[in-house]
């Protein structure tokens, strides 16, 4: 494909002259908490699948075809059992709002964690039926698992799902998303600091950046963070160059990814403590769901 050929990608972005995000209070910073509810919707022969899981697992295994592999079932678990309550204890202590992205059969394996997001009012946006690639799955599957993600959260936390996040999006997720309809927006996406708009078969349609840098995932086994003070010093660094850029009058959304059976470790939780209360610290943050910043953007930054 030539340079000067018609390209699906955006190189250009806001270039030079993002928007002034104008965030709630003047704030410098807006800062999105994600807690990816992942623990039971993942690979495994229990759920039809052919071979086990691998993916994002401190056991660093390769998927067994055709059999079980208990220690990352196990693995899995212990996000569920108990990462999870140490997380949405220490957001509600510190009256972070946030977002849980909800993998479907994730949630309907684990009512006691249901009951507990509704309690805590956070936003709760679709994560996939399934917590699987979609790259290679059929487009009949997908629809038909997005829709099954949208009634699972509907008739468990008590309100339609407004936010859509693969993590491991086919070509066609977003359009489905537009299809199906009902979403503010969705997060497929790790390409800038701000949202911003797309069309989608003529529709306006916007995109809530996500992350993989300021993530958790980086502490797995194999990845680039040992220790949970690597991720607290990334992760500080970061919000403190955004924060500075947003009293030099570019203020920007930074989010914060994380997995239950990840930092809900004890050698990483504090972590996630720490960090909270160093932003926390600060004048001018936007601690806030994605369904806040959405909402937000659509009224002061609606699609051209």
């Amino acid at each position: 494909m030539s340079p000067t050929d018609p390209y699906p990608r955006d190189l250009v972005g806001y270039g030079p002259r993002p928007p002034h995000a104008r965030w709630p209070l003047e704030a410098r910073v807006a800062v999105s908490v994600v807690l990816n509810y992942e623990e039971g919707g993942e690979s495994c022969l229990l759920h039809g699948d052919a071979h086990s899981e691998s993916v994002l697992t401190d056991l660093g295994a390769e998927p067994l075809s055709g059999a079980r592999n208990l220690n990352v079932e196990s693995n899995f678990e212990y996000g569920s059992r108990v990462g999870f309550w140490e997380i949405m204890r220490i957001l509600r202590e510190r009256r972070v709002d946030a977002t849980i992205y909800a993998v479907g059969m994730a949630l309907e394996r684990n009512p006691e964690a249901a009951a507990q997001i509704v309690e805590s009012g956070f936003e709760v946006a679709c994560h996939g039926q399934r917590w699987i690639d979609y790259q290679r799955v059929a487009e009949d599957v997908e629809r038909a698992d997005m829709l099954r993600n949208i009634e699972v959260i509907t008739r468990l936390i008590g309100r339609r799902p407004l936010g859509w996040y693969t993590g491991r999006p086919s070509l066609s997720t977003r359009r489905l998303v537009v299809q199906t309809g009902g979403f503010l927006y969705d997060s497929d996406a790790y390409n800038d600091d701000l949202p911003y708009w797309v069309r989608v078969e003529g529709r306006a349609h916007l995109v809530m950046p996500h992350t993989f840098d300021t993530n958790d995932s980086r502490l797995q086994r194999g990845g680039d963070f040992a220790t949970g003070d690597d991720f607290f010093s990334y992760c500080r660094d970061a919000f403190d160059w955004l924060y500075r850029s947003g009293n030099e009058g570019r203020p920007r959304m930074m989010t914060i990814s994380l997995h239950a059976r990840i930092i809900g470790r004890p050698g990483r939780i504090g972590a996630l403590a720490r960090l909270l209360d160093h932003m926390q610290r600060h004048e001018g943050v936007w601690l806030c769901s994605r369904e806040a910043i959405a909402r937000h953007w659509i009224l002061h930054h609606p699609p051209p």
